[in-house]
């Protein structure tokens, strides 16, 4: 099931995203997510923070926020879609941004970015399926255990 995603949701989605940002160079940040703070993410972010739920876990989120500071972004927002080991492979990626795109579609948006982890060739794969295009690759923006890291700019026109 997609839903809107809850303050109870907080430590399911902490579990999968700090799990990423520890292990992973998927995302360049290496300070984790807390409880509270994505609490108030979901707050700020609503309509546009979802979660896909199977029976009792969370198997992961999707959530859109700002691209760029000033008005003339008010109708670009860049987007975060995650899963959890056992969410991968079964439609769930998909599910999620369908329904990320509807709620970023009836909030008034126009175009979603997406920056993606030159070190994961697989979510640009997955987003160029969703028909996501490459705007331009950044070299070496990112930097992480030691290591240079590009970023990939996808975008879509909704």
């Amino acid at each position: 099931m997609i839903r809107p995603a809850a303050p109870g949701d907080a430590a399911p989605i902490a579990a999968i995203w700090n799990h990423i940002i520890r292990d992973t160079t998927v995302t360049f940040t290496t300070e984790e997510k807390t409880e509270a703070g994505l609490i108030a993410m979901m707050a700020e972010r609503a309509p546009g923070f979802i979660v896909a739920e199977e029976g009792d876990a969370i198997t992961g989120f999707a959530t859109y926020g700002p691209f760029r500071g000033g008005p003339g972004y008010a109708h670009t927002r860049e987007l975060t879609i995650q899963l959890a080991p056992e969410g991968r492979g079964r439609g769930l990626g998909r599910a999620l941004m369908s329904a990320l795109e509807e709620a970023a579609r009836r909030d008034g948006i126009h175009v979603l970015m997406a920056g993606i982890s030159g070190a994961n060739p697989g979510s640009v794969a997955f987003h160029a399926r969703l028909g996501f295009e490459t705007c331009g690759t950044l070299r070496e923006v990112g930097h992480k255990w030691g290591q240079w890291l590009d970023l990939v700019l996808m975008q879509k026109i909704l």
